[in-house]
């Protein structure tokens, strides 16, 4: 440690030789090795005069190389003194600000084929802390945006319009600086339409007829009066029309007269005598016969009592219960309604056509009334063979009847 006898030798030294403690704890002079002298009291004062300044430029320099800690006052709680400090909302406020010093967010919008688009919304949304509310903005004509004053923080970028798939751009902006979004490309959406198709009950029908029209036996024979649909609509009565029209005038019904007649000339059936004339009669008959029927019992009376003249094929259950249900079919039939009911047009038809028959047939074979229930209900008979034919057999030797038949399920 630094003596203080050598901190103050330059001020003392005019006054007294340095001296060195001896051994016996005196202050010798090294020159002389003779002990010192006392010094007067005259001396004493005028060194106390001398080292007097000293002493106080010491204390000036040591108070500015030491400076005393001053203790700062303790703040008063804010319950004493609320107006002593700002609260907790305002140095938040205060910080977001300052953190939050305003840039620029810009860029700009165009097409796959770098097409402009102008009027596309642009929405700012701050997604950091205390976020303040979002910002909107629309592209102009050449498809650039910008926002001048945004906050710094992180951000989302949204980009809609019409038509167009909307597009999403995150970023963050620095204090007081600028961010380019480079240039967004908004995709064309999928066009998409939705279309509801509600047919009329005459649309089904239709749909259904022109299945039905395409039906024959072995790809031959017209099987237009049977449906193998679960939920036939019913027939209007142009589409009844239809139906008995196409029977009457298709090849095979003249091909199936022809040869009706050539077993009945074979026979010498009726009295229409023999030869091409007698044929000719036969052929006729038959055709007539077959027509009148056809037209009566399957388009005239289902249309005026309002009955659907189509047999509706069960392809399910037991033999016994399909064949029940066949017979059942040639004197019952399915209303318009949806509801069985008396087959009165096949009846009456059959009788109807049974009674216009006698004015065409000979005298001598002319029976009035036997004649004419006798048709009638051989009429009946051939429906309800026709049925069994339609429930059991002729389903599987036609090749165009509709898929969903239920006996195939």
């Amino acid at each position: 440690m630094t003596h203080w006898r050598q901190i103050f030798r330059p001020f003392v030294g005019c006054c007294a030789p340095e001296l060195r403690p001896d051994v016996d704890g005196s202050f010798i002079n090294p020159e002389s090795r003779r002990r010192p002298r006392r010094f007067s009291s005259h001396c004493s004062e005028e060194r106390k005069l001398r080292q007097f300044p000293v002493i106080l430029l010491l204390m000036f320099l040591t108070s500015c190389a030491w400076p005393q800690q001053i203790a700062a006052p303790e703040p008063s709680s804010s319950a004493g003194n609320p107006a002593a400090r700002p609260s907790d909302g305002a140095e938040t406020a205060g910080s977001s600000a300052a953190g939050r010093s305003p840039g620029a967010i810009f860029g700009a919008v165009e097409g796959k084929n770098g097409e402009a688009y102008a009027g596309v919304h642009v929405t700012l949304e701050f997604t950091g802390p205390n976020p303040p509310p979002a910002e909107s903005a629309s592209t102009d004509d050449n498809g650039d945006f910008r926002f001048s004053a945004a906050p710094a923080g992180p951000f989302r970028l949204t980009f809609s319009s019409s038509g167009f798939v909307t597009e999403t751009v995150e970023g963050v902006l620095l204090p007081g600086g600028s961010y380019d979004a480079h240039t967004i490309v908004l995709p064309v959406a999928n066009a998409t339409t939705d279309v509801r198709v509600t047919a009329t009950r005459a649309d089904i029908a239709e749909a259904q007829v022109n299945i039905e029209e395409h039906q024959r036996v072995l790809g031959v024979i017209p099987n237009y009066y049977v449906s193998y649909d679960r939920n036939p609509a019913p027939l209007t009565t142009r589409q009844k029309f239809q139906l008995a029209w196409k029977t009457d005038i298709d090849p095979v019904a003249w091909i199936a007269t022809g040869a009706f007649a050539g077993v009945e000339q074979a026979d010498n059936t009726f009295a229409y005598g023999q030869g091409a004339q007698g044929y000719a009669k036969r052929f006729g008959a038959t055709y007539a016969n077959g027509f009148i029927g056809t037209m009566l019992g399957s388009a005239v009376l289902p249309s005026l009592l309002h009955q659907d003249p189509r047999y509706f094929y069960k392809g399910t259950g037991s033999a016994g219960s399909r064949a029940w249900y066949a017979l059942y079919n040639s004197v019952m039939c399915k209303g318009d309604n949806g509801r069985w009911q008396v087959n009165y047009s096949a009846i009456i038809g059959g009788l109807a056509a049974g009674g216009i028959s006698n004015l065409y047939y000979p005298s001598a074979n002319r029976d009035g009334a036997a004649l004419t229930f006798e048709s009638a209900g051989f009429g009946v008979a051939s429906g309800a063979f026709q049925n069994l034919m339609q429930e059991f057999v002729i389903r599987k030797l036609t090749p165009h009847a509709r898929r969903n038949d239920p006996g195939l399920q």
